[in-house]
């Protein structure tokens, strides 16, 4: 199909000719289009210098069509119907895209905290579809930039470019072991070069657990090989409570390991494992309705959060 001319009207300016066509009056046809009648007169002188041909007869008792007016007018009405089918289809589209909403967060949000924000989502919009992904935190920023998910939350002291974002939680890692580990036995700190120097149990490379440790300790040198690699919080969770090793995990995940004493927290000296976890979408998209309303859910249950430990 060869582009369309440039003497091609606009749908608005169609219809407020077959609006004069119809009433026979440009202050009845301002009138329906919510405009004033010397915009509609604009509209028409418009079309007339963009044609090239006189469209109405003006005079005291009321405006009609000339002939090639009332030709452009019958041509207009099947262009304005069919626009009108495109605008419904496209409303539509719109409006299911409303009640859908597609998430990717990272391991410890996914487990941890997501769930809540969803419940709490749900009691405002219980129309709406959430389809969530799990993946580690550099998959999930990979989901958000190829439009795979709207939005993603992740973990670590940094956001990829491209990815717009706003903290919506805070957590810290802990370095834990088994109670029968040597390390649990400890009346001082563990020193960060100790710590640099021990196969751990870690998540895999990409994780914002593994990023945020690495990025830590990248001062006191590289880390050891990882005794054991793992994907999922759980597996790092129950390897560490079985003795394999000292692990390095979301305190999120461990709170209630802490206090059953599955696990024991160890304390590093001189090293601040402080993190955040945010939001992220598309740069340059604005946050609107579901997207909008969960990243306002995480971060009023922040706000809560830091409330009750005040």
């Amino acid at each position: 199909m060869a582009p369309l001319s440039p003497r091609m009207p606009e749908i608005g300016a169609l219809e407020v000719l077959l609006s004069v066509a119809r009433l026979g009056s440009l202050n009845r046809a301002a009138k329906e289009h919510g405009i004033s009648q010397p915009a509609v007169s604009s509209r028409i002188r418009y079309m007339e210098r963009l044609i090239g041909v006189p469209l109405l007869e003006r005079s005291t008792s009321g405006s009609r069509l000339t002939p090639a007016g009332a030709l452009v007018a019958d041509w207009a009405r099947d262009v304005v119907e069919s626009a009108a089918v495109l605008d419904a289809g496209i409303s539509a589209l719109r409006a299911e895209r409303a009640h859908e909403l597609g998430v990717a967060a990272s391991m410890t949000a996914a487990e941890y905290l997501v769930p809540g924000w969803l419940v709490v989502l749900h009691e405002q919009a219980p129309q709406l579809k959430v389809s969530l992904r799990l993946a580690n935190s550099a998959d999930v920023a990979m989901l958000v930039l190829g439009g795979e998910v709207e939005l993603g939350f992740v973990e670590g002291p940094s956001v990829p470019e491209g990815l717009d974002s706003q903290d919506v939680a805070a957590d810290r890692l802990e370095v834990v072991v088994a109670p029968r580990h040597p390390w649990s036995l400890r009346r001082t700190p563990v020193p960060a070069t100790e710590l640099v120097a021990t196969p751990l149990i870690q998540r895999e490379p990409g994780s914002g657990t593994r990023y945020t440790l690495e990025r830590v300790l990248a001062a006191f040198g590289p880390l050891a090989p990882p005794l054991l690699e793992a994907s999922s919080t759980t597996a790092v969770r129950s390897a560490a409570a079985a003795g394999v090793a000292p692990a390095v995990i979301s305190s999120l995940a461990v709170a209630g390991d802490l206090v059953e004493r599955r696990l024991v927290a160890v304390p590093v000296e001189g090293i601040d494992m402080r993190r955040v976890i945010r939001a992220v979408w598309r740069s340059g998209h604005q946050l609107l309705g579901p997207v909008r309303d969960l990243v306002g859910v995480a971060t009023r249950s922040r706000h809560a959060t830091r409330r009750s430990h005040d």
